[in-house]
């Protein structure tokens, strides 16, 4: 078979397979966080937050839910490079995006469980 006869049957097998591969995808809730950022941020996300005091003060002065607080870890900026580690424990500095540009949040990222230390709200 020359290139011109084989090209056909590559591109119908080509379109196939991603037919399929984008329907069977499609359906499930597929993340690709192959990042450090997402990564550290997909680790905060699933463990159990545990706010402290000082926090839940915070929220409830500038009249913020938590959902923000899990905005911003869905899609906010970590600093990677001013980690803190404690003794089983690594603090984070995490920003969000866009129109949360202005809130920034103190992590401490344990083993089972994710402290939320400290919220900053610039105006």
């Amino acid at each position: 078979m020359t290139f011109k006869q084989r090209l056909p049957f590559f591109l119908g097998g080509l379109t196939v397979g991603i037919i399929i591969v984008v329907f069977f995808l499609g359906k499930k809730n597929t993340t690709f966080d192959y990042g450090p950022n997402a990564r550290l941020l997909k680790n905060i996300r699933l463990k159990e937050r545990i706010f402290s005091n000082e926090v839940l003060s915070t929220l409830k002065t500038f009249e913020i839910d938590t959902a923000t607080i899990s905005q911003i870890l869905k899609d906010g900026g970590a600093d990677m490079w001013n980690k803190v580690k404690l003794d089983t424990c690594i603090q984070y500095s995490i920003t969000g995006n866009n129109e949360l540009k202005h809130i920034s949040i103190i992590v401490k990222n344990c083993d089972s469980v994710a402290f939320i230390e400290k919220i900053t709200i610039q105006k």
